[in-house]
């Protein structure tokens, strides 16, 4: 039992050596080619991606979370371009209109009014439109408008400075680079009278993922060293603090406050936004109707106390982007209402740790391993698998569904995959070892390590059979140790078993591979020779007896000595019919042997 178990935990270290060598091996791999640790990190971080689309897909199915109705999104949808267009004759329209607008909204002192367009340049035919919007934006305090950097360089736009009213003072306390995934050369300004005004100012920049899609947001741009807010964060930010808030801290976690809010960035500095739906689950105003509202006494919309963001949702304005939710492109304008929303419920996702992620990952292998290991039928143990699989794709989605928690789903399902079936391998080895050990008891005698009497018996009837059915002779030798009952009464049984120890390794030393070396009993040792005729084995014989002859044994610690043996030797089917027979015949020949001196071959 003590030999199963030592067999066991021998399976089981080599096993781990050969899971860790896989892992060397393979971190050297991706660690030196850095084309192929580019293709494999991109494809998890694609497969890892469309998880959580698949994720957001589903919540968004089960209404979670809820939009918020403080939000409203003010939309030059297609049918209000058409509008504008066949009233104005041109777009963009004269900016005068959103210069009443304003005014208009003002009356129902909303919380923040933000425009997602850029107002760049004065067009020089209508300066009256342009002065009107900038004295409409710059007289109220809760008027938001965009900028957007980029790294145009400097020949094609010459980079500004922009103004310190519109700086950010940030204390990062964290290993969060900000500048290297948002950091840019360059700025496309807008009015100076709006950069240097008392309108606030933010950037409108998105960046999608490598796939297209947009599930992050920075809500902290740095330009020329400089840092600045995004659009809807500033905005946000001010709205949860009650006052133009400029200074924030990110903490050693890599954490954003804002009032109550917590923004967990990312290592690049982003957030992953939390989807509430389809486009169009916000509140939507088609903005020609709201313009047709403006020359009536009666308003039929309220903005009272609500976050008014103006933008285009026209397809033929380009201005869309394709998001997280399955089937729905969206407007830039919604974009920049979901992270609002995100803000004002503190309902943004944050991504499990590498930490978490390694933990995960080794639970799922230990979980599997053991699965796999304690089970006694195969098709339970994939059935286990296969259901845990399930199960950890139900727990991933609720985790994000309650805690907001993107915990991973591609690696520790691949690895489930990879643990099944090196466990499975492990296994099997196990029990292939296991199975060799019982084999050799019941075949290899314990002290000679040759095969035992029983498998003596069992393959001389095969070899009878064999030569049978092809025609073919084998020979059988049998020896006996010379005065071995000496040795054991001179120098003890410790001294007996030495000698057959090494006899017997003296026999499979000039023994050939084919050859079939046993202990017959006592101290007699067989040897069954296939394909093999009297003349050969006669040969075999003598050469034999002249190894044991000239070996010096060692007889205990101190003491050798020689050792001398009596050999017999029959061939089938020239000296016997049966195994019997066999026996008998070579039997004959010892006893020859021991009759007339020993230390020889007996003849018959």
């Amino acid at each position: 039992m003590k030999n199963i178990i030592k067999a066991k935990w021998f399976t089981y270290a080599t096993y781990l050596l050969l899971v860790l060598a896989t892992l060397l091996i393979g971190y050297v791999l991706l660690h030196n080619n850095k084309t192929l640790n580019n293709v494999i990190t991109s494809f998890f971080e694609v497969a890892e991606n469309r998880s959580f689309d698949y994720r957001q897909t589903i919540r968004v199915a089960h209404k979670q979370p809820v939009a918020n109705k403080d939000i409203i999104v003010l939309a030059i949808d297609d049918a209000s371009l058409e509008m504008l267009w066949d009233k104005y004759g041109e777009w963009p329209i004269p900016r005068n209109v959103y210069a009443d607008l304003i005014d208009h909204l003002e009356k129902d002192k909303p919380k923040a009014i933000i425009f997602d367009f850029m107002f760049i340049k004065s067009v020089r035919s209508a300066l009256t439109s342009d002065k009107a919007l900038v004295e409409s934006m710059n007289k109220y305090d809760n008027v938001y408008t965009a900028i957007t950097f980029d790294d145009q360089p400097e020949e094609v736009r010459q980079a500004v400075d922009l103004p310190e009213r519109i700086e950010l003072n940030l204390d990062n306390k964290s290993n969060i680079n900000i500048g290297k995934k948002y950091g840019f050369k360059n700025c496309r300004a807008i009015l100076s009278e709006l950069l240097n005004g008392n309108v606030h100012v933010g950037s409108a920049n998105v960046v999608r993922n490598s796939d297209g899609i947009i599930r992050k947001v920075a809500p902290i741009m740095e330009y020329k060293g400089k840092y600045y807010p995004s659009l809807t964060f500033g905005a946000s930010a001010n709205y949860l603090a009650g006052y133009d808030v400029k200074n924030f801290v990110i903490n050693k976690a890599g954490v954003l406050s804002v009032s109550d809010t917590q923004l967990p960035l990312t290592e690049e500095g982003d957030v992953i936004l939390n989807w509430y739906g389809v486009s169009g689950t916000h509140t939507v105003y088609p903005i020609y109707r709201v313009l047709n509202e403006m020359s009536k006494s009666a308003n039929a919309y309220n903005f009272k106390d609500k976050i008014v963001i103006i933008g285009t949702t026209a397809m033929s304005l380009h201005d869309t982007k394709s998001v997280p939710v399955q089937d729905s492109v969206y407007p830039g304008v919604e974009v920049h209402a979901t992270f609002v929303n995100n803000m004002l419920d503190n309902n943004f996702i944050k991504q499990s740790d590498m930490f978490v992620n390694m933990l995960i990952i080794a639970l799922v292998v230990a979980l599997i391993g053991a699965i796999v290991m304690l089970s006694t039928s195969t098709v339970f143990a994939l059935l286990s698998t296969l259901l845990f699989g399930i199960a950890y794709l139900f727990v991933s989605y609720y985790v994000m569904e309650i805690f907001n928690l993107w915990i991973p789903v591609v690696l520790p399902v691949i690895s489930m995959v990879v643990a099944f079936s090196l466990s499975f391998l492990a296994k099997y080895l196990i029990k292939s070892r296991d199975f060799e050990y019982q084999y050799k008891l019941a075949t290899v005698d314990g002290l000679t390590e040759l095969y035992n009497h029983r498998y003596f018996q069992e393959t001389l009837k095969n070899q009878i059979e064999i030569s049978k059915r092809y025609g073919q002779p084998f020979s059988l030798i049998i020896v006996d140790i010379d005065y071995f009952k000496k040795f054991n009464d001179t120098y003890g049984h410790q001294a007996g078993d030495a000698v057959l120890k090494q006899v017997a390794q003296t026999l499979k030393k000039n023994s050939r591979t084919t050859d079939f070396v046993c202990r017959y009993g006592g101290e007699e040792m067989s040897i069954i020779l296939p394909n093999t005729t009297a003349e050969e084995a006669l040969f075999n014989a003598n050469r034999i007896n002249k190894a044991v002859a000239e070996r010096a044994f060692q007889l205990n610690a101190t003491e050798t000595g020689n050792v001398t043996i009596s050999v017999g030797v029959a061939t089938f089917p020239d000296n016997a019919e049966t195994a019997q027979e066999l026996i008998e015949f070579a039997d004959k020949g010892l006893y020859y042997a021991k009759e007339h001196g020993r230390n020889q071959v007996g003849k018959v």
